[in-house]
Order: structure tokens, then sequence, then C-alpha cells
């Protein structure tokens, strides 16, 4: 990759860099499409790859591996896996390349805008049209990987793996695939360039290098192809003596003294499955996740009720990962029963728990708020007007987010929705528990309301609709416009409150389109709240007055009556 895309490369030492590494043995090459340095210059990569390769009359015995699914727009990295975007990089691939069959194309990551089944049925089509050899997946986790595996032959999956980054193996995504067969292209095997040149540092691997008459890097990759069978790391060389240690390290054994002390590096982890443990009598220990807003502090607050030490991350600070020496505190001191109750979204941040619980011999039970993500949002929404008494705009969000853990955008939230890995009993669980969201009444807050958009008053039907509700009852009038203010629907609102009996409040967000930035927009559901909350309504007893899906799902989020108008 930087080959192309460092600002200083020279491509007669990258041509010198494929050609000594074809001397030292090496037969794939990765590459993609993308590997530029921006949109205008799309294929370099895969160009210098071709000349190379024909330089060295390596064309019929190198393996080419490319990639597609990625734009460069202005240089950024952007997925992009709709299905005519595959096939319309696949066919430029194949043109860079010259006639230079590819054996293994992957996509590139998954696109949060498009389904993951469409990207990998546009997968399975370049497959059936004989267009490549083979197809794969890069940067999945291991729920990804099985639904692909439903839909196609996978033949590889590239991730990022190296003696800093474990991810795929703690994430299970190297046991699936060792125990179906499939390869472990390895990328970042050094851990990238800001760590690689500090590998020398690491005192275990220092020792081991020094004993094997190799170099730290070596090692690393020596590590890396015994960790297992199916696992080939690619080194990114851009020099013909790195080409060449990378190849070196291929011929290294590592003894289990060298095992033993580069697994304590690691924390001792495998490629095989953990085995579930059997529920302890004498103590557990308890993860309670879901993402954001999905209920968890008040699940964990009845454990500690019960007795149980809680730990959470919002509270010490630090990362996840860091949560497990705590853990591990606590149970060496005695206790035997704790809760964890942090956005456990992987696989591999969940296994950090359950090893430390492991060592003890304490089960780690796992209980599951399955909350959509339109409820979960209204939590979020509520606890920000529990601490704060108003919704913040933008700017504010952005601050209070750096001082607050559990204040976040609403783009925030949607990733995690997006990367949680449901909880499997072959984590090494003793059990999961699912939880399904039940709405949670406030007290006090009984009265009955109306929530109308601001489109529907300008609906035939609008008035009838009314009838639906209690023309006493308080009503708002929301929209959405961006740049534009409250005075905007003064008409609307006029033409509303003369209408009704009870009062009636106009609320508009002027917030930018794109990813949403802020909690009012709809059907993000800030505005309904803020109104519910200063009139003491109960959403779930009130009706909402809408146009179109999004209105239907704001009702749904609020467990609102929707009554539509055309």
């Amino acid at each position: 990759m930087r080959m192309s895309t460092d600002s200083d490369r020279n491509e007669a030492v990258a041509r010198e860099t494929i050609a000594a590494a074809l001397a030292a043995g090496v037969t794939v090459f990765d590459t993609a499409h993308a590997y530029a340095q921006d949109e205008a210059e799309l294929g370099h990569n895969e160009r210098l790859l071709a000349g190379a390769l024909r330089d060295a009359g390596a064309e019929r015995t190198a393996r080419i591996v490319t990639k597609g699914g990625m734009t460069r727009t202005r240089g950024a990295w952007l997925p992009d896996g709709r299905a005519k975007a595959l096939a319309r990089d696949c066919e430029a691939s194949l043109a860079a390349l010259d006639g230079l069959p590819v054996d293994l194309y992957l996509i590139h990551a998954p696109d949060p805008r498009t389904p993951w089944r469409t990207s990998v049925r546009a997968l399975a089509r370049l497959l059936d049209q004989r267009l490549v050899g083979h197809v794969g997946l890069s940067n999945v986790n291991r729920q990804q990987l099985d639904e692909a595996l439903d839909l196609v032959a996978v033949t590889a999956v590239q991730v990022a793996l190296s003696i800093d980054d474990d991810r795929a193996l703690r994430g299970g995504v190297v046991e699936r695939c060792a125990e179906l067969g499939i390869a472990v292209v390895a990328h970042s095997p050094l851990g990238g360039p800001r760590r690689a040149g500090g590998l020398g540092r690491r005192k275990a691997l220092a020792a081991v290098a020094r004993e094997l008459g190799a170099t730290p890097a070596e090692v690393a990759l020596a590590w890396l192809l015994d960790t297992s069978p199916v696992v080939i790391p690619i080194p990114g060389a851009r020099r013909p003596e790195m080409a060449r240690s990378a190849a070196r390290a291929a011929g290294l054994a590592l003894g289990p003294g060298a095992r033993d002390a580069l697994a304590r590096t690691l924390g001792g982890v495998r490629a095989a499955p953990r085995e579930r443990p059997a529920p302890a009598q004498h103590g557990e220990v308890v993860i309670v996740m879901g993402i954001p807003g999905a209920g968890k502090t008040r699940v964990a607050e009845e454990y500690a009720a019960r007795g149980y030490v809680r730990l959470n991350r919002d509270e010490r600070g630090g990362t996840l990962k860091e949560l497990a020496a705590p853990l591990d505190a606590e149970l060496s001191g005695g206790a035997r029963h704790v809760v964890l109750d942090n956005t456990y979204l992987t696989r591999a941040a969940r296994s950090h728990v359950i090893d430390a619980a492991t060592r003890h011999g304490i089960a780690t039970r796992c209980v599951w708020l399955d909350t959509p993500l339109a409820q979960a949002q209204v939590n979020l929404v509520e606890r920000m007007l529990d601490q704060f008494g108003a919704l913040p705009a933008p700017d504010q969000l952005r601050e209070l987010a750096r001082r607050h853990p559990g204040v976040l955008a609403p783009t925030s939230q949607m990733r995690t929705f997006r990367e949680l890995e449901p909880p499997s009993i072959d984590e090494g669980f003793a059990g999961v528990e699912t939880i399904e969201f039940a709405p949670h009444h406030v007290p006090g807050r009984d009265r009955t309301g109306a929530f109308v958009a601001a489109r529907a008053v300008e609906s035939a039907a609008f008035e009838l609709a009314l009838d639906q509700g209690d023309r006493r009852a308080p009503h708002l009038l929301f929209d959405w416009r961006p740049d534009g203010s409250p005075e905007a629907l003064g008409p609307a609102l006029e033409r509303l409150a003369a209408v009704i009996d009870g009062p009636a409040v106009a609320a508009l967000c002027p917030h930018a389109g794109g990813p949403p930035v802020c909690w009012c927009r709809p059907p993000i559901p800030g505005l309904p709240l803020v109104f519910a909350r200063a009139h003491d309504l109960d959403p779930a007893r009130s009706i909402l007055i809408g146009t179109g899906p999004a209105h239907r799902n704001l009702a749904a989020a609020l467990g609102a009556r929707y009554v539509a108008v055309s």
C-alpha cells in the first residue's frame, strides 16, 4: 500500500523491493484499486505491481490479491459496498493489472450504508462470472464472516493481526477460519508504521530474537505464522532488505520457550475455541452488555444491591481491556460476585473479562439488553435532560462528550449499534440471558398529549386526525428545517391553535443535513421528549400525527399511537 500512498514514494525502489521478494520466495502480493494518493490515480498500486511482476518474469507464478469497495474522495478512505461499485472496481482492477489474473478478490471493508448481504452477493456474482479466481472479506468481525459464509464460498479473510493487535484472535475470526480451512491474511502484522520501529524495545521479542539470531520484526512475523496454520502475514515492505527479512521469518522455528515468552506478552491468546465452563456455585462474574442507552446502569445497580462488586469504566477511566486488571484484583482479594456494565460490543472486548474470571475458576455469565436503537435513543435523551435540563446544541454536545462519558452524539450511538456482535455461548460464557426492551414509565408524567408534524397540518385530513386524541391536551408542532427558526412555523402553529382547546407550542430543529449532529432532528426523539417533560406527558398515552415512515418510526420510539395523514 505505502508504495503508492506515501508522499515520498519511490517507484524504482518499489520495483526493486517486489523483485527482491520474488527472489526470496514470496509468491503472494496484496494490492488494492484504492491504493493511491487520491481518486485521480486509482489503480496506481495495481499498475505498479503488474509492471514489476512482468519485469521479473513472474506474471505466471505470482498470486495477486486485490480489493474493491473503497473510494478515495479527496484522499479520504470511504467504504462503498454497493453492488455496482464492487462490479466497477473489479473491472477497473482487471484493466489496471493489464491481463494478469486476480487470484483473490476481497471487499475492502463493510460499508455501513449498504446492507452487508448486498455486498457479499455482489462478490458472489464476480465469482460466478469467473472474473476472479476466489473471493474473500477484509476487516470483518465473526458475525459478518458467518453471515457471508451463507452466501458465498469465502477463501480468505484479511484482518489486522499483530503482536499488538489480537482482536481477530479474541473475537473468534481466526478460530472460525481455522475451523473451516479459510486463510487468514494478517495485515499490519508488525503493528503498522508507527509501532514497527519500536519492536526492538519489546523485551520478550528482543530476547527471542537474540536466541534465534533474527530481528524482532522477524520474530513477530514468525509468531503470527505459529499462531495458526491458516495465518498468512503480509508485511508492508518498502525496501528490498525488508522484503528479504520478511521472507526469512517464514523459516524461523519457535520452540516451547519462545512460545511461552511471547504468549505471556499477549496474555496467552490462542486461536482455539474456549471451553464453556460450568456455572460455579461459589460465585460468578456478570457482564451486562448493550448499546449506549440500553439501560445497563439500572440492571447493574440491581446486582450491586444484591452484593455484587460493580466495575464500571466510566467511573474508573481507562479502556475496557484495562478494566480486566481491577477485576483480577477483586477476584484475587476474595470477591466472588462481580458485575461489569459497559458497552461490551465485541467478542474481543468481552474476552478479557472471561479470561480474567477463568483464571480464578469463576464462570462468566452475560446479561444482554437487546434494546432497539430507537428506544435507546429515547433513554439517552432522557438521561441528558436529567443531567443538563435541556438538549445540548451540536457544539455543546461535542464539548460535553469530552467531559461526560455517558454523553455522545447520535452518530456515535449508531456506530456502536452497527458494530455490536451479539453474545454467544461459544465465547466461553456459562450462560447468556437476553432481556427484551420494556418501556419504563416515569411516575408523575401521566397526561395525554399530541405531537404533530408540521407537514401534517397542510393535509385536508388534519382536523379529523386531531379527533384521534384529546383536543384539550397540550399539542406540539414540530419540524426540521436547516437554518430555520421557530417563527417559520408561525402559520402552521396558528392553524393548529385555532382548532384545539389546549396549549399549542412549536419546536424546530435548525441543524444541517447529513449524519445527525444533534438529538432534536426527527425521527430522533429530542423535541417530543422535551415537550413531554415540560407538560408532564406520557408519550405512550399520546398520539403522533405524521405523514410518512420517519414519523411512524418516531411514534414507535416514543410508544405513541401513530395517526397518518396524507
